[in-house]
């Protein structure tokens, strides 16, 4: 379907903030920690910390995932860019002028 893409994608910015969230409130903290805390199964935690990583959002150490310094900007501006989405996802209904 058409939309299927979008909600994945959704789906996954969802379960990476619900990741960064928590290494934020619980660093360092390692993959089945994250695993255990957030529900989420331990191959997916592991996926997000590496797009984290990636986005240089969080970084490896040995006991765990740690915060960066670009961590806190980034939490700063995220809800915004959600209200962006929002905004767009809207702006793509489908409705009838006439209502």
């Amino acid at each position: 379907m058409l939309t299927e893409n979008v909600v994945s994608e959704l789906e996954m910015l969802k379960r990476h903030l619900i990741i960064l969230r928590c290494v934020v409130e619980n660093e360092p903290i390692g993959i089945l920690k994250l695993a255990e805390v957030t529900g989420i199964p331990g191959h997916k935690v592991r996926y997000s910390l590496r797009v984290l990583e990636q986005e240089g959002l969080i970084a490896a150490s040995a006991p765990g995932a740690i915060t960066t310094k670009a961590t806190q900007p980034f939490l700063e501006k995220v809800d915004c860019l959600i209200d962006d989405l929002i905004r767009t996802a809207e702006d793509l209904q489908l409705k009838d002028p006439a209502k």
